[in-house]
């Protein structure tokens, strides 16, 4: 479960880290009340939902009054951004910044650990810092057992550049979020800046908490942050439908049996994606070792009704569920939505009756399916047609 910004704000505090006072507002009125209450000189207006990029979409504004911030909460609150609606926003104090950086840590399942990140650049988008300038991000492994240490934190500042000064200020700062990590079952906490003010403090201005779903039964506390009104429409109708869906921000659409496969196939998406500006995958979807016709047919009308969704990859195993019947229930989805289907989809069907799911699509004939050989060669090909090429 990922958490909003206010709800991850509110567990960063309650393990000590240091955060700016903030107030929830679902309206206009609210906005300028929280305002007038935070009584600051300058005050910052946040979207609150569970995707990046809201200050590129003028989901963040500065405000100095609260008659400013009222006008800013009616420009945000009901906005579209990258398929979310707004329903509330984080009316919070200024800073007075000096420098930003970039802290997160994370379940790293490459190396079966734990890793923790860091650069002297925050306040921008990590993937293309990563991407054009590897160098300025540091990454340390972390044993699960010792978890971030002040020794581990404080290595890590230092492969990142920070000076000795800079490390007593910071290091402690990371120790507290590896608690927050720790002690809530997260699988990702993430600050985005993490900032020096000029009058020298660290503060966490924005964070990023993912909670570990099988470990929620040990927080009650966390039932209140999975409000309906925050809960992005497709998980919730996934949920309706039994489908094991979770929403991403990339452009291809993927589907698959099994979670083993499905973790596979947005790996090769990102890693295809490289090759035609940085396509990522749109979701993680698995219909199950098991899935009927009626379940993938399900599962495709879900993921193509999403408008971020530009390509789809269908990556399929045939076992306990031959392929024939997952390429009739292929069909059979594109012949329901009719004239909604307009996106390309690559299909890679292998094990059990492999030729005939594939002579089913052949006699299908629907000019949205590419039938891939390979599940690289499908990656390729669905990245390829999200980036329009």
């Amino acid at each position: 479960m990922d958490l909003l910004e206010h709800q991850a704000r509110d567990v960063f505090a309650r393990h000590g880290v240091p955060v700016l006072p903030g107030i929830l507002a679902r309206t206009p009125a609210e906005a300028r009340a929280a305002a007038d209450k935070l009584g600051t000189p300058v005050l910052v207006v946040k979207a609150q939902v569970k995707v990046g990029g809201r200050g590129k979409a003028g989901g963040v504004k500065v405000v100095r009054t609260p008659a400013e911030a009222e006008e800013a909460a009616r420009a945000i609150l009901g906005m579209d951004i990258k398929g979310h609606t707004v329903h509330s926003v984080l009316v919070a104090e200024g800073a007075e910044i000096a420098e930003e950086y970039y802290f997160s840590l994370l379940l790293d399942r490459s190396s079966h650990g734990l890793t923790a990140l860091c650069s002297k650049e925050g306040g921008v988008e990590i993937e293309q810092l990563a991407k054009e300038r590897p160098e300025a991000l540091a990454r340390v492994e972390i044993d699960p057992l010792e978890g971030l240490t002040a020794e581990a934190a404080r290595d890590l500042l230092e492969a990142a550049g920070f000076d000795v000064e800079q490390v007593g200020a910071i290091a402690p700062v990371l120790e507290r979020l590896w608690e927050v990590y720790r002690d809530e079952d997260a699988t990702l906490v993430e600050v985005n800046p993490l900032v020096r003010t000029v009058g020298g403090e660290i503060l966490a201005l924005d964070g990023k908490v993912s909670i570990d779903d099988n470990a929620l039964f040990r927080h009650e506390s966390f039932a209140a942050f999975a409000a309906e009104e925050n809960a992005d429409p497709l998980e919730e109708e996934a949920r309706r439908l039994g489908l094991n869906y979770v929403k991403l921000d990339g452009a291809v659409g993927v589907v698959g049996n099994g979670a083993g496969l499905v973790m596979s196939s947005l790996d090769v998406v990102a890693y295809a994606g490289r090759d035609f500006g940085g396509i990522h995958p749109a979701n993680f979807l698995d219909i199950g070792g098991g899935a009927s016709a009626s379940v993938m047919a399900d599962g495709l009308g879900l993921v193509l009704a999403d408008p971020q969704v530009t390509s789809v990859f269908i990556n399929v195993f045939g076992g306990i569920t031959a392929c024939d019947q997952v390429a009739l229930g292929i069909v059979g989805a594109l012949e329901k939505l009719g004239d909604r289907a307009t996106k390309p989809i690559v299909v890679r069907l292998d094990g059990n009756a492999v030729e005939e799911g594939r002579e089913v699509l052949r006699r299908a004939k629907h000019p949205l399916v590419h039938i891939a050989d390979s599940m690289d060669d499908a990656a390729r090909q669905a990245a390829a047609l999200a980036a329009g090429k």
